[in-house]
């Protein structure tokens, strides 16, 4: 095969994108860098040095507070369950609606999906969502973070359009061959539908794992807290004499607040970066896929 040419300009081109998107790629990465650095420093170098990539002396003491805490493991226990068994609920409501919805025949359907399109604009607010949760016996129970978000309006209107692209011969051929409705859908659909499947598996889990405020709303009692919710309250015992001091070494020095501030970061964010990698092939179709058709 002969040589692939370019132009001059097509050459200039390619090199301007990668330049562009390589200051991009460093403006995004070197903040995270710089916490993680951070939060194995001292308390002088964070004071002498405004930014540093790798610390002069290296240091566990913000790693040592946090892991003192006795309900650590617990939360980290806690946020786990939330995340793996809530991801598992919204994937399960937000499919077996989604694919009803996706039949242009169904009876109602432009009323369901108004409504829909309506909770995306207007919602209750967050006095009646109480009262609601409160209502049903929820209150510091793991289902007040899970039920209440159950579907994301936006994920079911995606994964409904991903739905109504895959060919209807399909499913005609499925139903020929005896399959029932749920049949299609569990033989047929699904594992089709890995892509969309695995990238909004992974916005649910990503919004379980980062959500406290809903904790702080419902979860009264601290053995139930999730991991954040605990962080949360490590930062403030470093900062002040606020909360139960009681849940850390109460021999143990106190290391620098913004040590913390940084390892808390790291111990907050690490876990859920690391399932990335694991879902990144289907990513980037799963999110296209679905947005092509309405």
């Amino acid at each position: 095969m002969g040589k692939y040419y370019r132009s001059f300009g097509g050459t200039l081109f390619d090199c301007a994108n990668y330049i562009v998107l390589g200051i991009f790629a460093i403006v995004t990465i070197l903040p995270f860098i710089y916490v993680v650095a951070g939060s194995f420093a001292t308390d002088t170098e964070l004071t002498q040095r405004s930014f540093f990539l790798f610390p002069k002396t290296f240091s566990l003491t913000g790693y040592e507070y946090i892991f003192s805490s006795n309900t650590l493991f617990r939360s980290i226990g806690v946020s786990i369950f939330i995340t793996v068994f809530g991801t598992l609920v919204n994937l399960l409501f937000t499919v077996t609606m989604a694919y009803p919805l996706a039949k242009r025949d169904l009876m109602g359907r432009n009323t369901v999906l108004n409504l829909v399109v309506f909770s995306m604009l207007f919602s209750g607010g967050m006095i009646p969502t109480y009262l609601v949760v409160k209502s049903l016996g929820l209150l510091d129970s793991y289902m007040a973070l899970i039920l209440p978000g159950a579907i994301s309006a936006f994920n079911l209107i995606i994964v409904k359009n991903f739905f109504q692209e895959l060919p209807p011969g399909l499913e005609e051929s499925a139903r020929i061959d005896g399959c029932t409705e749920i049949g299609v859908l569990w033989k047929i659909v699904l594992p089709l539908s890995k892509p969309v499947l695995a990238t909004f598996a992974l916005f649910y889990a990503v919004g379980h794992w980062n959500n406290f405020f809903a904790a702080l709303l419902y979860i009264n009692d601290s053995d139930k807290w999730p991991l954040q919710v605990l962080l949360r309250q490590i930062v403030l015992l470093s900062q002040s004499n606020f909360g139960d001091a009681s849940q850390l070494d109460p021999t143990y020095v106190q290391p620098p607040e913004q040590t913390i501030k940084m390892a808390v970061i790291v111990v907050g964010t690490l876990p859920i970066l690391l399932v990335y990698p694991f879902l990144q092939k289907h990513f980037a179709k799963g999110v296209l896929i679905g947005s092509i058709k309405g």
